[in-house]
């Protein structure tokens, strides 16, 4: 029983120095508490878990040695997110006891069979157990005492084998029954007094057949239940895992035909599952709108197919490539594929549309395709590389991002990658098939009020590249002007930034709450359970509130058997599905704050159950204050928190420097208990079988083992009173009482110690609501510095916002990686180093898209949304490509420079539009971001959208603009260079 001091000293501190040693650690945490001390480790993202526990357990054997005596072995588990329960079930019915022998001999056996399943764990309900209750005083009056009935119990209860007898030619064994059958058994022990005389266990003691102590209540939307919990293997599949379990279920309550209610409180699966459906949703949603407009830029049912074919084709391919590759099919990769249809039929718009241009122009549909493919084929390999390219850094990026991200960009480089394919050799091949002479006149098959607008946008369309003619002709005589207007715009979005806010992942609804309830210390359970009572009634009058599953006595951790002592209580909340409510997650969390603040003597601790929480920290605001002395991190830590608090924005502030437990401390007096002939040992044990009664013995029934626990009558042992007047047996015989050899007083207990990387910290932490993550950090961290730390104590930052900074930090550099690899990939196919580099002034103009996109939409700047921004750089790059492109092969025929900018701008116009609203329209399911879990990957459609729409418009005007400006340069410099001799043609200076 070593105070946290000692376990921190004697126990944690050899134990963090031996694990320092440990490689990939990216931090160790430790918890010293009376008795106690847990080491938590994180590792670095991608760590072989595996390699890393036989390494720990090597490093801790080097130390085992000098632990200090009577210290148990240390023991390593792995923890991560698999340890959560992925399923929870309570099961409720009339009779409690049939429920609970039910789950115990029934379904937790069953359920532990399915290989997916880890294990299986039972909370709530009552465990049966005989009680011997002894009366205290009548106990002393015979000058017994209670170890000695102990003993007697023990020695009457036995099945002993005892030899062999021969009778005739067959040997027997010999045993001697002497188990007890019946409670009447226990009560009919003979005992006997130091003076000799022998009485019955029933004249001193009450035995019944009876439960153990609740120490754990479970209930279901008020209705008393047993709790399964059920953790998946790590290698298993939650949805599958899920399925299975539920099959099981249903079979049971077949078979047993039972009038149990069964009720999935918690599913992990079904949220998984909801959200691919919604993704899936969102792929035909986008690839319908993208085919709109195809159909309204080409009106023509056959070309608008042959585009189409691109899409099932393409995703097909991809599933193929997945399958190889062994990626699964996730909400990341599903995201991807749904990120990719806008972008999948590109490659294919530019082919088509340039093969019927060729057409219209009279060429034969053989001589249209062939021409067609061939004059753009470059330009789609070279917009289709840099794409791939972009996310090529994506692989190398650390940490979170990495792991999350990199099975998304593999996803997307596959699907584009095979609509290339598609595009340079499918869509030829139907083109020229397809394309016959009827079919190039656009008839005009019906009529009425949506044809009518339908032709008229058409024509308005085929309009289009005459104005841009116009347009682009003005431009370039005033490119200074142009050059002026863009510069400002970006300054405007640059200066606009702070206005967007950041955060680390967008927060996911998927409509569980977890609220904890923290009773005043040293609560007994049923004062607790009458508060949470009151606190189940208060959130199932939410009209949202679809379930609630209430756990009295337990905190609701990992390893449910962590019991969190009488005063804690965990109540999980489950909302109606989302599309059945008008409120977010965010904002019914708020509203059961405000019921559940007016309660006397709680703590109450509302927070949302994230999806994306199972990836990392716990809370958004962590504040660290590390030093020494912990009285003085104690005032440090409330001085923050107070800071914390105050902050718009922030909610659930905790500190966790909290109280001790209140304690009654025994001091046992050496010499005295030494004159008696007893060490403080033995009392020490003798006090401990008083208060919480031994087992003596178990009694078997009906085939289960049933504890016999010997203890003081239950009204007489909690009291202060007859704690001082304990008799304690000498072993000469005599009876002592407690209060003779010891001294009482009642005092608080020692706090727990936590320590990060050797050094012992105080945290404040907090969740936050309205608010994003960056600007509430930066109003803390500005008064935060105004605080005068004495030496030696220093304050940090963790949680979400230094994985953010993390994060940011590694994507920053994949962002520029990913710029650099897009010029590299082409310069290496123009073999110039000027055209990329016109090509790449359509890059930073997404910036204005992507500020006022994420500032309409009110959405924060996250992880998801950077990697919208990386994505940008090769979408944004594919449309000044295909024009470039053009541009450069008019002029290798000898066109004059500005008439070759123009006539290109009025070619490329319909495919570079086309190219950009299919994208664009593809996205927008993903950008409004409805259904579960679009959540996470709806800054990063908003963010692509923005981007796309604000550098489509602007590079149709400033990289016109830009070419001509450098090419005025280039002949400048070249002239100077040749002497005053003509220059030859534009190419002198540009290849």
């Amino acid at each position: 029983g070593a105070g946290p001091e000692e376990v921190e000293s004697g126990v944690t501190k050899l134990l963090e120095s031996a694990l320092t040693t440990v490689s990939n650690v990216d931090t160790i945490q430790s918890i010293s508490t009376a008795g106690q001390s847990i080491i938590i480790m994180m590792f670095k993202w991608g760590t072989d878990m595996d390699a890393a526990g036989i390494e720990i357990k090597d490093s801790i054997g080097y130390v085992e040695g000098f632990l200090p005596s009577g210290v148990e072995d240390p023991m390593v588990v792995k923890m991560d997110p698999t340890m959560m329960p992925i399923m929870q079930i309570g099961v409720s019915g009339e009779d409690l006891e049939q429920v609970q022998e039910i789950a115990e001999e029934v379904i937790e056996p069953r359920l532990s069979r399915i290989p997916e399943v880890a294990s299986v764990i039972i909370t709530g309900g009552q465990d049966r157990e005989v009680k011997v209750e002894v009366d205290p005083v009548r106990l002393e009056n015979y000058g017994l005492t209670l170890s000695q009935v102990a003993q007697v119990l023990q020695m009457e209860n036995f099945n002993m084998s005892s030899g062999k007898v021969t009778r005739g030619d067959r040997e027997y064994y010999v045993r001697n029954m002497q188990e007890f059958e019946t409670v009447e058994d226990i009560r009919n022990v003979a005992i006997l007094t130091p003076t000799g005389a022998s009485l019955r266990l029933g004249d001193i003691a009450t035995v019944t057949d009876g439960y153990k102590e609740m120490e754990q209540y479970t209930r279901v939307n008020h209705k008393e239940a047993v709790g399964i919990h059920i953790m998946k293997q790590t290698d298993a599949n939650t949805v599958k895992t899920s399925e299975l379990v539920r099959k099981e279920l249903a079979k049971i309550q077949q078979e047993r035909n039972l009038d149990f209610e069964v009720d999935v409180v918690y599913d992990a699966a079904s949220y998984v599952q909801r959200s691919i459906n919604s993704t899936i949703r969102m792929i035909f949603e986008g690839a319908l709108l993208a085919v709109l407009v195809l159909f309204l830029f080409l009106r023509n049912m056959r070309s608008t197919l042959i585009i189409f074919t691109s899409i099932p084709l393409s995703i097909i391919a991809t599933f193929i490539m997945m399958y190889f590759y062994g990626t699964t099919l996730n909400l990341i990769t599903m995201g991807g594929l749904a990120l990719g249809v806008g972008r999948i039929v590109d490659d294919s718009i530019v082919v088509f549309e340039n093969i019927y241009r060729h057409r219209s122009l009279g060429l034969s549909p053989m001589e249209a395709a062939i021409t067609g493919a061939s004059e753009v084929g470059g330009a789609i390999l070279a917009a289709t590389m840099t794409f791939i390219a972009v996310f090529l850094p994506m692989v190398f990026v650390e940490g979170l991002a990495s792991i999350v991200f990199s099975p998304m960009a593999m996803t997307i480089s596959f699907a584009i990658l095979c609509s290339l394919l598609v595009a340079l050799t499918i869509i030829p091949l139907m083109s020229s098939r397809i394309l016959t002479d009827q079919s190039m006149q656009r008839t005009r098959t019906g009529s009425g009020r949506i044809f009518d607008i339908m032709q008229g946008f058409g024509n308005w369309i085929d309009n289009l590249g005459e104005r841009y003619k116009v347009l682009l002709q003005a431009c370039l005589n005033h490119r200074r002007r142009v050059i002026i207007i863009v510069t400002l715009l970006m300054v405007a979005s640059c200066a606009a930034i702070p206005l967007v806010g950041a955060e680390f992942l967008p927060t996911t609804d998927s409509g569980e709450i977890s609220v904890s309830i923290e009773t005043d210390k040293g609560s007994s359970l049923d004062d607790t359970d009458e508060i949470v009572r009151q606190v189940e009634a208060r959130i199932l009058d939410i009209p949202e509130v679809e379930t609630v599953f209430t756990s009295v006595g337990s905190t609701g951790t990992m390893l449910m058997s962590m019991g969190g002592g009488s005063n804690n209580s965990t109540l999980y909340v489950k909302l109606c599905p989302k599309n059945e409510r008008q409120r977010g997650v965010e904002i019914v969390a708020e509203e059961i704050r405000q019921k559940l603040a007016g309660l006397a003597g709680t703590k109450v601790a509302v927070s949302v159950m994230d999806a994306t929480s199972s990836f990392g920290s716990s809370s958004p605001v962590v504040v660290r204050i590390s030093g020494d002395d912990l009285d003085v991190l104690k005032e440090l830590s409330t001085e923050v928190a107070d800071i914390v608090r105050s902050t718009p924005g922030t909610r659930e502030v905790t500190s966790s420097l909290t109280d001790g437990n209140p304690e009654v401390q025994i001091r046992i007096d050496r010499d005295r208990a030494a004159a008696y002939g007893l060490t403080p040992m033995q009392v020490a044990s003798e006090i401990k079988s008083a208060m919480d009664g031994t087992v003596a013995t178990r009694y078997k029934v009906e085939g289960e083992e049933i504890d016999v626990r010997v203890s003081y009558a239950s009204e007489s042992y909690n009291d202060m009173d007859y704690l001082t007047n304990m008799t304690i047996l000498t072993p000469q015989g005599a009876v002592v009482k407690l209060s003779q050899i010891a001294s009482f007083e009642l005092a608080q207990g020692p706090v727990q110690i936590i320590r990060e990387d050797q050094v012992r910290k105080a945290e404040v932490s907090a969740e936050l609501l309205n608010r994003d993550l960056n600007s509430v950090m930066t109003d803390i961290q500005a008064r935060v510095a105004q605080m005068n730390l004495p030496a030696g104590y220093e304050i940090s930052y963790g949680g979400e916002n230094e994985e953010m900074m993390e994060s940011f930090a590694s994507l920053a550099i994949a962002l520029l990686l990913a710029i650099l690899l897009v010029y590299s990939v082409m310069a290496v196919q123009y073999e110039s180093f000027f055209n990329p580099f016109v090509i790449m002034f359509s890059v930073p103009t997404c910036i204005i898209g992507v500020v006022f996109g994420l500032l309409v939409t009110g959405r924060a700047f996250s992880i998801t949304a950077f990697i919208g921004v990386i994505m940008l750089v090769g979408i944004a790059v594919s449309n000044a490509i295909v024009y470039v492109d053009y541009l450069k092969q008019l002029r290798e025929r000898g066109m004059e420079r500005n008439a070759a900018i123009v006539e290109a701008g009025r070619v490329r116009l319909r495919p570079i539009l086309m190219t950009a609203f299919t994208t664009i329209l593809a996205m927008l399911p993903m950008a409004i971001g409805l259904g579960e879990g679009a959540e996470l990957i709806a800054p990063l459609a908003t963010v692509v959208i923005g981007g796309l729409l604000a550098s489509t418009l602007i590079t149709l005007v400033l990289v016109p603009v830009v070419y001509s400006i450098f090419d005025d340069w280039g002949r400048k410099i070249s002239a100077r260079f040749s002497k005053g001799s003509t220059p030859q043609g534009p190419d002198v200076s540009v290849s």
